[in-house]
């Protein structure tokens, strides 16, 4: 998997991606350019400290029209931000970073943490995300990210 892109790609609407180091093997997001900042559904959030590292655990359901399916997650937080969602309510979300892969691509990103039960996608991959990366054609999906 490349790290370094050095050309622009191209992406849909929507994509499927993978969070690795979260153990997420494919999610299904919504890339969404309004959005600066990605966001991860996320529940049972449990911040905990770590060899003087912020850390936090939560829970993710990843897939579309299946609460069944749960992982448990682990990661490094970065900040604890001011959100303002797309219904212009301020929220406190945890920002983690870690690395997105689609197709053959790889790089990191930071993503919110909030409970996204009431919408359709599991993630919004915001435009900094994408930044220098990808263009959208808003008339395709999948192009790059294949549902394993």
């Amino acid at each position: 998997m490349s790290s370094d892109i050095s050309e622009i790609f191209t992406i849909g609407w929507c994509e499927w991606v993978r969070l690795p180091e979260l153990g997420l093997p494919a999610i299904k997001v919504k890339v969404d350019t309004g959005a600066r900042t990605s966001a991860l559904h996320a529940f049972e959030l449990y911040p905990f400290m770590e060899k003087g590292i912020q850390r936090i655990e939560f829970s993710t359901s990843p897939l579309q029209h299946n609460i069944d399916t749960v992982i448990r997650c682990k990661a490094n937080v970065i900040d604890n931000r001011i959100v303002t969602n797309s219904g212009g309510h301020k929220e406190e979300r945890w920002v983690i970073e870690t690395p997105l892969s689609i197709g053959p691509y790889s790089w990191p990103v930071e993503i919110t943490l909030t409970a996204r039960d009431n919408m359709k996608f599991r993630m919004l991959l915001g435009r900094n995300a994408i930044k220098n990366r990808a263009l959208v054609d808003s008339s395709a999906s999948c192009i790059v990210g294949q549902k394993p």
